[in-house]
């Protein structure tokens, strides 16, 4: 249930294909939402869907030709955040950073729930409109400016799967994953293209698409809030029985009402809403908890033992003659839990770190000169930093960014 949280945030190291498939879902639904709705006359202009004679094949080719440009659109941000993720890794786990991120997704859900509604001003949309024309060229500029008519339903998401990409600092995963996404919203333009499909009016299923994004952009904010909230960090067990309760949860909200009711009936209906929306928001983060939880049986076959401190921990490395292995990690670091929780003390990893020193290097505080100075020394600039050191002192490889145990493990067994 990472799509919500990060939302397709955690889940991307549980499989890629799950992952992508859930942001193309993600990308769909998001084209159902009514911030999309005023794209619809133009694109059935465009694709000669309402009195032109345009042949359905052609028709076809200038729907590719428009989502092709919210494509590029999309990726090209997915680019960016992937390169900015690379300065500023550890920014974006900061927790000055992640209350405002918090915030702005409990926002985003209130406007979701129609506490206020988000919409460019009508003057923008009519300019936005007018840009491109006719022929494939003019489908292409559409569709990039396409984006930005129907941003304010897409940010919260498009924020979410950003963040994520931010945090990896993968520039192929940013790419892909909101190249993925922007497919997933050109489904509906595909549609229309090829059947000149009639869209159904707004009334209550649209309402209950926005409330399934409401809920996920809550489960973000808690999600991200876990890093810097013991109790809400503390929230998840690897049980079938906590995970069965969870999911409970879950089908009592949605039964309760908490996606198909809504905030404008009267104040029993407002309750049951509010009392499903809070049901299904702790089953999500309580999936989540089982998700991140470690596996108490793996932990206990091999139980690694760290030092705190790089001086310390070089100087057992060098008395043992052993290889040693650096890990730079902050309190407030989401990555890094993750680096320890699911690659760290993954069985076969945990069995090849028996024969390193384990070293932590503790970097909550920015302000400790000692930090600062190891950090520079090793050139961790960004966290999760790992820095693998051979037996006779000698820097082998450092890695930046979260590794699974698959990448992990032949760089380890390469250190003598």
């Amino acid at each position: 249930m990472a799509l919500p949280t990060d939302q397709a945030s955690q889940l991307l190291s549980h499989g890629y294909l799950v992952a992508f498939a859930g942001v193309f879902v993600a990308g769909f639904l998001t084209s159902l939402t009514p911030c999309v709705y005023p794209m619809i006359p133009i694109t059935v202009s465009l694709f000669g869907g309402r009195g032109d004679d345009v042949p359905r094949s052609r028709a076809m080719a200038l729907a590719a030709s428009y989502v092709g440009g919210i494509a590029v659109m999309y990726s090209a941000l997915g680019v960016f955040f992937g390169l900015a993720g690379k300065q500023f890794g550890t920014f974006m786990a900061n927790p000055w950073v992640i209350f405002p991120i918090a915030i702005f997704f409990l926002a985003m859900a209130a406007s979701m729930f129609g506490a206020f509604e988000l919409a460019l001003p009508s003057g923008a949309q009519q300019r936005l409109s007018t840009i491109g024309g006719k022929g494939f060229a003019g489908a292409f500029l559409m569709g990039l400016v396409g984006g930005i008519i129907a941003a304010p339903c897409t940010g919260p998401v498009l924020a979410s799967l950003l963040l994520y990409v931010a945090k990896t600092r993968s520039v192929m995963m940013g790419g892909s994953l909101l190249f993925t996404y922007a497919l997933g919203m050109g489904v509906l333009f595909f549609l229309i293209a090829a059947f000149a499909v009639a869209l159904p009016k707004s009334g209550a299923w649209m309402e209950a698409v926005k409330s399934v994004f409401g809920v996920l952009m809550i489960v973000a904010a808690l999600y991200f809030l876990r890093n810097v909230s013991p109790t809400i960090a503390a929230f998840g067990k690897k049980t079938g029985l906590f995970l069965a309760l969870s999911i409970a949860a879950i089908a009592i909200g949605v039964i309760a009402g908490g996606i198909h009711l809504s905030f404008h009936d009267g104040l029993g209906v407002k309750l049951r809403k509010a009392l499903g929306i809070l049901a299904i928001s702790i089953g999500c983060l309580g999936v989540i908890g089982f998700v991140l939880a470690p596996k108490e049986a793996a932990a206990a076959t091999h139980k690694l033992e760290w030092v705190k401190g790089e001086a310390a921990g070089i100087a057992a490395a060098r008395r043992d003659h052993k290889p040693a292995l650096l890990d730079f990690y902050a309190d407030w670091c989401i990555p890094c839990k993750e680096m320890e929780l699911k690659t760290f003390d993954a069985p076969e990893v945990s069995a090849e770190l028996e024969r390193f020193q384990l070293v932590k290097v503790d970097c909550t505080s920015d302000d400790d000169p000692q930090v600062v100075a190891t950090k520079k020394r090793y050139g961790a600039a960004t966290l999760p930093t790992v820095v693998l050191i051979d037996s006779s002192g000698k820097v082998v490889t450092k890695i930046d960014h979260l590794v699974t145990p698959q990448e992990l493990l032949p760089l380890l067994r390469r250190v003598k």
